[in-house]
């Protein structure tokens, strides 16, 4: 006897295509729009979509977390410093203290727990879906970006005539990380200068991600490392405090963005 429901290879495929294009269709409009789905760009999202602001990432790779899933050197163990372990605690990770104000988790552990939080909260993502530019409004703000598939990026330049699309927001978050793609573009047209990352210095990066996360243009908020590549300051290294607190910040700045525009 069989144990599954009988359903044809048709109703699969129709299932798959025709959600996937109700989601497209519902999200070619949101709040907040995140470049990045790292630690930090999921921990934005996670808290604005809690406050019911509707949220979609878009995310260049077929997988989410960045290196929140593989720690420093390939191996799997991430860091976080203190207070960043009462997020650890939030998102119901198990972790050890390793000396005094520093912790220890398991990295797919913490990033799996991290990405269910933010699916819970009704955060949607678009994967395999790189960025490409943005959208500029009236009062030449930020109000979208352009986005294509991924695997464009791959295709011989004569093939590559495969136009992009646009999707709205009234915000956009920055959490690409190092990268920091989207203030890189403005940065090709002119309108902003980023310093790039410096060498690493654990001990002042942390504090100084978090402080210097907040709106860098209008409509284009910063999180994570991509706070470092913008102000020139210390890179980070395998530790993830910052990463999450930073994604708080960037969160609380566009609730209150967003609030004062309604």
């Amino acid at each position: 006897m069989p144990i599954f429901t009988s359903v044809s290879e048709k109703d699969v495929t129709r299932a798959i295509v025709s959600e996937f294009m109700k989601q497209f269709d519902q999200y070619a409009e949101a709040d907040c729009m995140i470049v990045g789905g790292g630690p930090s760009g999921l921990m934005a999202g996670r808290e604005l979509a809690r406050q019911k602001y509707k949220v979609l990432i878009i995310e260049r790779n077929n997988y989410l977390g960045g290196g929140f899933w593989l720690g420093g050197y390939l191996m799997n163990k991430v860091t976080v410093r203190e207070p960043a372990q009462k997020i650890l605690d939030e998102l119901q990770v198990p972790y050890i203290k390793y000396v005094e104000g520093l912790y220890v988790a398991d990295g797919p552990h913490a990033c799996s727990k991290l990405i269910a939080a933010a699916c819970d909260a009704g955060v949607k993502i678009a994967n395999m879906t790189v960025f490409d530019d943005v959208v500029i409004g009236e009062n030449n703000r930020v109000r979208g970006v352009v986005v294509n598939w991924t695997p464009i990026t791959a295709l011989p330049r004569e093939l590559t005539c495969v136009d992009p699309i646009a999707l709205e927001a009234q915000i956009v978050i920055d959490s690409t990380g190092h990268d920091a793609c989207v203030v890189r573009k403005l940065e090709e047209r002119g309108v902003l200068k980023a310093k790039g990352y410096g060498a690493m210095w654990v001990n002042q990066s942390e504090d100084l991600v978090v402080e210097h996360t907040g709106e860098v243009f209008p409509g284009l908020v910063i999180s994570g490392m991509a706070v470092s590549t913008m102000y020139g300051l210390p890179r980070m290294g395998p530790t993830f405090g910052a990463m999450l607190l930073s994604g708080k910040r960037a969160a609380e700045v566009v609730a209150n963005i967003l609030t004062k525009q309604k």
